[in-house]
């Protein structure tokens, strides 16, 4: 099989030949058809995330090299081990793979939240990912048809789907009672919560985003208003659009300034959920956490139920779609850098 992996922080992927992996036990080996880039990977690329202040956070004993980046992977199955049982993992049938596997023993992962697990399993970031020919997936379980929907798209609800899906049903419980919905950032994953927002908290978000070349398709995936967080009048102008805040603010950046733009742009027990790993610090009076009563939260991935939700919901037609574009495996280089850059609005899947 070949891969593209990550051999130094930092420097170009390499491609690597080595045998295909032979599946045991529960494992069914895939070979990968598509394998969408994610803006982690440009992060697990470089082997850090930035914490601000000059400290980051080193993923280089998680992640371990040589590693093959991509968790947004569908393929086709291939083989399965001697214990996985007929009509579990058909050769021949295409599946979504569930990436975000945890060590299936500690307390997080038996309640059903493995994606938070501790000691992570995560395919394409702990283990081999999709930047490569064929993947190995430890259990059948953590395979999803995705019958009528396109299979490129299909493999962005692994991560920037379920990210999305996962932040927007924490949001549905601060607008449950009425208010309005902010998404901060229209790239890869702001857009997937863009599009699906509607279906999920039935409210139309208003987006904000610095880069109005990204106006257009929040505009297309359902927005109902768009606003560039660096203009001085943008505060006063989501404060008239919202009546005095929005119940509930999204944050797909997850950098200083989205951070605090988010948090001045919640009404009084309003709800910030950060999900962005752009990098960075944020200060925050400490009295105005009481004095509005905010919640500020995190939201991370989601989990196997979460997962099925979403893909029932992508199979209902109440999603939008994405603007996706597909390049060749051997660009994966060239995709991360313009990913890195700002360059691309939607999502890039590599395909062999």
């Amino acid at each position: 099989m070949d891969s593209y992996r990550v051999t130094t922080f930092g420097a170009p992927l390499t491609l690597q030949a080595e045998p295909t992996p032979v599946p045991k036990g529960r494992e069914v080996l895939i070979r990968t058809t598509g394998c969408g880039v994610c803006h982690s990977d440009v992060h697990l690329h470089e082997g850090s995330f930035d914490l601000g202040g000059g400290r980051k956070v080193d993923m280089g004993r998680s992640i371990g090299l040589p590693r093959t980046l991509g968790h947004e992977i569908v393929g086709e199955i291939v083989a399965a081990g001697e214990n996985v049982a007929a009509g579990e993992a058909t050769a021949g049938t295409r599946r979504v793979v569930f990436p975000w596997i945890g060590c299936g023993e500690c307390a997080l992962c038996t309640s059903g939240d493995e994606h938070l697990c501790n000691q992570p399993w995560a395919l394409g970031v702990n283990r081999d990912g999709g930047y490569a020919s064929h993947v190995l997936v430890p259990d059948p379980k953590y395979l999803f048809p995705f019958d009528g929907l396109d299979e490129a798209l299909a493999c962005t609800y692994a991560c920037s789907g379920l990210t999305a899906y996962g932040a927007l049903k924490k949001a549905r419980e601060a607008v449950r009672a009425g208010g309005d919905l902010v998404i901060i950032g229209a790239g890869g994953v702001g857009l997937s919560g863009v599009r699906m927002a509607e279906a999920v908290t039935g409210i139309k978000p208003i987006v904000a985003d610095i880069d109005r070349s990204k106006w257009t398709a929040a505009r297309d995936a359902g927005a109902k208003d768009v606003v560039d967080p660096s203009d001085p009048e943008a505060a006063k102008a989501l404060y008239r659009m919202t009546a005095g805040g929005a119940a509930a603010v999204i944050d797909f950046v997850g950098a200083a300034a989205s951070f605090t733009f988010g948090f001045n742009a919640l009404r009084k027990s309003g709800r910030l959920i950060v999900v962005g790993l752009f990098g960075g610090s944020a200060s925050l009076p400490v009295p105005m956490l009481p004095l509005k009563n905010a919640t500020v939260m995190g939201s991370y991935v989601g989990n196997l139920d979460d997962m099925r939700e979403l893909m029932a919901l992508a199979q209902s037609g109440k999603v939008p779609g994405l603007p996706i574009a597909t390049r060749k495996l051997s660009d994966a280089n060239e995709v991360l850098s313009s990913l890195a850059a700002g360059k691309i609005v939607g999502r890039v899947v590599l395909t062999p």
